[in-house]
């Protein structure tokens, strides 16, 4: 029994000191946060955020993202500290503790909100996972969170590069603890990549689908370069086999990326529309119209493609006629939402 996979607590003291105006500027809201993390950490993250936040901004104290973090980082481990048990059970906690935090960020509708303190979570889940760098669940999540931060929220080329390459790192590290035949899909030759991918079962689906969506995230990422648009054929090979065995996994999402992919060129170049049309429609039909991103991307990508105003406008207004609130997606079909707005506005010069 132990707790030798934290890290020290005089070590988290001193990597807090490395500025100490940091924690003297923002102590109120730390504070407050800390109180209702360790009261709660499920169900009072928001709260104390918002409260952090909140006091901040009363203080005329505007706080970065980097000071948000080290006050989320603390306030976070201290609450693991508070836990009793052997390292094992603790680790156990930690896992569940992320899937609570990732919950809480999925159903939060202040995109605003996210962006600032999202950054926070990015770093206590390194730090996490520098102490368990074994751990899949760690791992695969901590990639699902950096690629949909990179995709929603980092304009930035450079930024947006090196956060999708640490969401593909991530990914890749979880798949080869999952499958020890699947520890260089990346740069083995595509005929070997094809053998791995298509000896895959159901259980393999989870990580599966977090390497296919953080490498998607890499390739957009680095879409000057040839040799990473070279790698769209593995994506595309990696959403047929989740397809193949479990094609309502995240309501279908792979059907989403399948349709994308199918309508990013025009038919004289290789597209193929009528095919990424009917992965939109079995996306849109498997999710029961929860995700309003497929609506955006179906309207984005398909209708755009072949001219359809109609179906076009269709697609989002359904969207903003939908109420964003629904567990899971919130925080998603809040930026469909600010999406569609945004493609309406352009629809007429469009077409």
């Amino acid at each position: 029994m132990g707790y030798q996979s934290l890290p020290s607590l005089s070590s988290i003291i001193n990597m807090l000191a490395i500025n100490p105006l940091l924690i003297f500027s923002t102590k109120h809201g730390s504070f407050l946060f800390m109180l209702t993390l360790l009261a709660s950490p499920e169900s009072n993250l928001k709260k104390g955020l918002t409260l952090s936040m909140a006091f901040s901004q009363k203080i005329n104290c505007r706080m970065h993202s980097s000071s948000l973090s080290f006050i989320l980082l603390f306030s976070c481990l201290a609450a693991l500290y508070s836990l009793s048990g052997c390292a094992s059970a603790i680790s156990s906690a930690t896992s569940n503790m992320m899937n609570h935090l990732s919950r809480t960020i999925l159903n939060n509708d202040d995109l605003s909100l996210v962006e600032t303190g999202a950054p926070a979570y990015l770093l206590m889940i390194d730090s996490l996972i520098a102490q368990d760098p074994e751990n899949e669940l760690m791992l695969s999540t901590a990639a699902d969170l950096y690629a949909a931060y990179a995709d929603v929220f980092v304009k930035d080329k450079t930024r947006s590069r090196k956060m999708t390459q640490k969401a593909l790192t991530y990914a890749s590290n979880a798949m080869c603890l999952a499958r020890n035949d699947a520890c260089s899909l990346k740069k083995t030759s595509y005929k070997e990549f094809e053998t791995v991918v298509s000896s895959m079962t159901k259980q393999d689906v989870p990580v599966l689908f977090s390497l296919g969506n953080a490498w998607a995230g890499w390739i957009l990422a680095n879409k000057n370069d040839l040799n990473a648009i070279a790698d769209m054929a593995r994506i595309e090979y990696i959403m047929q086999k989740i397809v193949e065995l479990d094609k309502t996994y995240k309501d279908g999402a792979a059907f989403v990326y399948l349709g994308t992919m199918a309508t990013l060129l025009p038919p004289a170049l290789g597209g193929r529309p009528e095919t990424g049309k009917h992965h939109f429609e079995t996306a849109l039909e498997i999710s029961g119209g929860k995700n309003l991103m497929i609506k955006v991307m179906y309207a984005k990508f398909y209708a755009r493609m072949i001219f359809d105003q109609a179906l076009h406008d269709q697609l989002l207004n359904d969207v903003l006629k939908t109420d964003p609130q629904i567990p899971g997606y919130t925080l998603i079909n809040t930026y469909a939402v600010q999406q569609a707005k945004e493609l309406l506005k352009s629809s007429t010069d469009y077409f």
